[in-house]
């Protein structure tokens, strides 16, 4: 199993949390229809996890996630929403002890880049689909984000991901090998769609750039960058001032490339 790089300090969960379906899941949002039930893999500390399950109430959500501190945390988001509908579990989407069929839909986001096998999890996820029923997953690509000004840190920031990641036994530029694990995995027909998240606006550059300033030296990413001999503490430091002058650039733009599949079983 993969060592998930990002890990669950609270410069990484906190971050986590604008995220909502329809933001981060809109090529499946027609699925999540009142009274299906609903697998979500790697929930995380559960923003779309709980948008999900006011979508399809009265059917029941799963969240699913390797990290019993994520799934605590999901725990927590539920019941400050107030949403009763969800179902935790922690547990390897590579192999779950569940049933056959036991779901509509099973969504998995910014997660297959993370995992050690992502066809064999692809495979699960489509072993616990319902025949009918929809696997509907969606990752980010690395080398498919483009960002302005080009500054040397921001390619620094760029390397270390790509070699902490692989290191870590996941694959950072995930987004454009989705439909290949999915064919890989045995989906006859699967569909390709292209997303993005665009964080140049102001308010978003400036949330993008200062929350990174403080991951890249406070999250597992700092941590394993060090031990595994990736980086300094200099370098380090480095980055984040570099993500900081980006962030006040007015000419600053990032744009998230993501690549999303839906699978009919």
């Amino acid at each position: 199993m993969a060592r998930y790089t990002h890990g669950q300090h609270p410069t990484v969960t906190d971050s986590y949390r604008w995220r909502n379906a329809a933001n981060s899941a809109a090529y499946a949002l027609a699925e999540f229809t009142p009274g299906r039930r609903v697998l979500d893999v790697g929930c995380g500390p559960g923003s779309i996890t709980v948008d999900v399950a006011a979508r399809v109430a009265p059917g029941r959500v799963m969240a699913l996630d390797s990290s019993a501190s994520a799934v605590e945390l999901a725990r927590q988001s539920a019941a400050e929403a107030g949403v009763d509908n969800i179902d935790f579990l922690v547990g390897d989407v590579h192999a779950l002890d569940l049933e056959d069929g036991m779901f509509d839909v099973v969504h998995a986001h910014q997660v297959l880049q993370h995992v050690g096998d992502p066809v064999a999890a692809l495979s699960e996820m489509g072993r616990l689909a319902r025949p009918g029923g929809v696997v509907a997953a969606c990752d980010s690509d690395y080398s498919g984000m483009y960002w302005y000004p080009l500054l040397p840190e921001l390619e620094a920031w760029m390397a270390l991901h790509q070699s902490l990641a692989r290191r870590n036994g996941g694959e950072p530029d995930a987004g454009r090998r989705m439909l290949a694990w999915a064919r890989a995995a045995g989906f006859a027909d699967p569909t390709y769609v292209v997303e993005s998240w665009n964080h140049s606006s102001p308010g978003r550059r400036t949330w993008w750039g200062q929350m990174w300033a403080r991951r890249i030296l406070d999250s597992d990413t700092a941590r394993q960058a060090l031990e595994e001999g990736l980086a300094t503490r200099q370098e380090l430091e480095e980055i984040s001032a570099g993500w900081l002058r980006w962030s006040q650039d007015p000419d600053g733009v990032f744009v998230v490339a993501r690549g999303a599949l839906l699978c009919r079983v």
